[in-house]
């Protein structure tokens, strides 16, 4: 699989990076099927194939149920193997989205996280935003919490997953890397995707495959295209569907 540089931050990674909400929750979803959750065995087997595919960058998060815990139940054997990537500000409990962005509620996220996934830090930490980003980035404990935590060494690197090309061009300020929406029907972050690059600031690409509702083949080569895109975060359950991805990141593809 073709690997690309995570911005200034001296790692690099595949460019099919592993989503892995699918394996910790299935409630208030944006994908158009509902999905049963994998037992746990099958948790274990998608998530040391991801691995064994070459996928060495994965992204979760609090707000994803049961994600962290599995991850690190399963994986933590093999962390030297993987970038790996989570969030803060954003938890998912009773059935709905609790957001806090204060200091104390982000620092106690970030150590759970770090029980959960049995690490003593992560590579990227993103705050989880409810859609206000220049309200968090402003007016929150936020930006100042973060790089804190990436001075005691809890996060390696620090960023924003953005809802807006107004909060992830603000973002641009302080970050290591950046999180947003990007796809071929939506493309209004391609401004913000070349000024990071241009800084040196790793752009993860979330929601590729527009929560299901676009092809894999559409969706990974547009994204490619673009030199600015450092890794595409793409979920599933189907380890062949996974297989079928990397196919199409590849530079022999037809596609």
């Amino acid at each position: 699989m073709v690997r690309r540089n995570l911005g200034r931050t001296g790692l690099s990674a595949g460019v099919i990076a592993f989503g892995a909400f699918k394996i910790g929750r299935n409630e208030q979803i944006k994908y158009p099927a509902g999905y049963d959750l994998p037992d746990e065995d099958a948790a274990r087997r998608l998530l040391n194939a991801v691995l064994d595919l070459g996928i060495d960058l994965i992204d979760t998060a609090p707000a994803y149920g049961i994600s962290e815990e599995r991850i690190g139940r399963h994986l933590a054997h093999r962390r030297s193997e993987f970038v790996l990537s989570t969030k803060a500000g954003e938890t998912f409990e009773n059935g709905r989205s609790i957001y806090d962005f204060s200091r104390a509620a982000l620092s106690a996220s970030v150590r759970r996280s770090l029980a959960r996934l049995r690490t003593d830090a992560v590579d990227f930490l993103f705050i989880h935003s409810d859609g206000d980003d220049l309200r968090i980035l402003d007016r929150t404990d936020a930006v100042e919490t973060f790089l804190e935590l990436r001075r005691q060494g809890l996060a390696r690197f620090i960023g924003l997953s953005a809802k807006t090309p107004e909060g992830a061009r603000r973002s641009l300020q302080w970050a290591d890397a950046v999180m947003l929406e990007y796809h071929p029907q939506n493309t209004a972050m391609e401004p913000v995707i070349a000024e990071a690059a241009a800084a040196g600031i790793a752009v993860f690409v979330k929601k590729p495959l527009a929560s299901g509702r676009i092809a894999p083949a559409a969706a990974i080569p547009f994204l490619l295209k673009n030199p600015g895109v450092s890794t595409i975060v793409v979920g599933g359950l189907n380890i062949d569907h996974l297989r079928q991805n990397i196919a199409l990141a590849s530079p022999h593809s037809n596609t």
